[in-house]
């Protein structure tokens, strides 16, 4: 069934939504067609495939077991949802978590662990929010990955022509093998049954010869179902210059395709997923983070620091402070106790020294103490320092 919508998000995607997975007594109902076949057909043409499944009521069943073997080769696509979050504590969401990491990782067979989007994906109130912050986060990483689809299509529509070139290849040795092994006159149909029983070793054999990945053979079991109904006495020899032809496409002229669409894509307007949920938290109060951690004190009229500023201030002047002032390596030694990584205590002084003068004043000072306190209560340190947190003093100059 196909709907068309006025709506801006469908001007960039189109989104397929496959019929449910069937589980307990249903799977033995027969659906009437290969499910796990279309499934497999979509996986190859889409640049993404999202598996949603349920925190409250987590399985995975024989059926979608196979759905998700039959996304093999497609990993590289696959993010995993779990959805209607808000309906379990935090604690059972922790196991649920483990169950479905561990569940997956003995199906989908990748060394990279696959990304799990936690939430609660409807516009109805959460029923348990002590999660929302996660929830929101996770919610706009899913959007952000969605979003930039549309800016990489041509990369992994090149990246689909290398995947089909290397599959080409293999078929070639693959036929070209089968077809030196048959007999001239007589037992061909008997060979034929042979060789289509040992096509594993027959696979083997190729992927030693011509050091050829595992990953980039056909299925096996399909294989062996199409080869039954083929005659081998019609299958071509291997034609050496058409596979170096192959070869040199895939050494030269997909790196000189892969530079020429970065430079293109580079001078593209970028294109990303607008409209619906997309926008509804983008800007304004309700946008992801506003008015937390770095972003405290946005609208407000007062600086933000100069709350705490006082308790800063008994601290600031301990450190023998020269013509108002305080070195380097005396904030260092205030700094360092947060017990926060050099790393993180490095950007802070670079946000917190304002004038770039390498000494803090009794503002900066506070400034650097006060983004010390947002790293500590688990917010991002901003890469710029937000107008709102420029020192009253420093305004003047920006």
């Amino acid at each position: 069934m196909c709907a068309q919508l006025p709506n801006p998000v469908l001007d960039s995607i189109s989104i397929i939504d496959t019929p449910g997975i069937l589980s307990g007594e249903k799977q033995r109902i027969s659906r009437g067609y290969d499910f796990a076949a279309v499934l497999e057909w979509f996986a190859e043409r889409v640049d993404r495939i999202i598996l949603l499944f349920d925190a409250h009521k987590l399985d995975i069943s024989d059926e979608f077991s196979e759905v998700i073997k039959a996304l093999k080769n497609h990993e590289d696509k696959i993010r995993v949802v779990l959805n209607k979050a808000d309906q379990i504590e935090t604690q059972q969401l922790m196991r649920v978590y483990g169950a479905l990491m561990w569940s997956l990782g003995k199906i989908i067979n990748t060394p990279e662990v696959v990304r799990v989007y936690i939430g609660s994906f409807w516009s109805h109130p959460l029923l348990m929010p002590e999660n929302r912050k996660l929830f929101e986060a996770e919610e706009q990483d899913l959007f952000k990955d969605i979003q930039s689809l549309p800016r990489n299509a041509a990369l992994r529509k090149l990246n689909d022509l290398i995947k089909r070139a290397r599959l080409a290849k293999v078929h070639a040795y693959i036929i070209s093998s089968l077809k030196k092994e048959m007999p001239n006159v007589f037992g061909k149909e008997n060979k034929k049954k042979e060789l289509v029983n040992n096509l594993g070793e027959i696979y083997l054999k190729i992927e030693r010869e011509h050091q050829i990945s595992p990953g980039d053979f056909p299925n096996l079991r399909k294989m062996q179902e199409l080869l039954l109904t083929q005659d081998f006495s019609k299958f071509q020899p291997l034609k050496p210059k058409l596979l170096d032809a192959v070869d040199d496409m895939l050494a030269n002229d997909i790196a000189r395709l892969m530079v020429m669409v970065r430079q293109e894509e580079s001078q593209m307007p970028t294109q990303v997923v607008k409209g619906g949920a997309f926008e509804g938290t983008m800007n304004g109060p309700f946008g992801h983070g506003y008015g937390e951690g770095a972003g405290e004190g946005i609208d407000d009229l007062e600086w933000v620091v100069g709350k705490d500023k006082p308790t800063y201030d008994e601290i600031f002047y301990t450190l023998s402070p020269v013509n108002g002032k305080i070195t380097g390596a005396s904030a260092k030694k205030e700094m360092v106790k947060s017990k926060l990584p050099n790393t993180v205590l490095g950007k802070i002084w670079k946000l917190a020294d304002v004038d770039k003068d390498g000494l803090l004043d009794d503002e900066e000072f506070a400034l650097a103490n006060h983004l010390i306190k947002v790293k500590l209560e688990g917010h991002e340190l901003p890469a710029e320092l937000p107008s709102h947190l420029v020192p009253p003093s420093k305004r003047r100059h920006e």
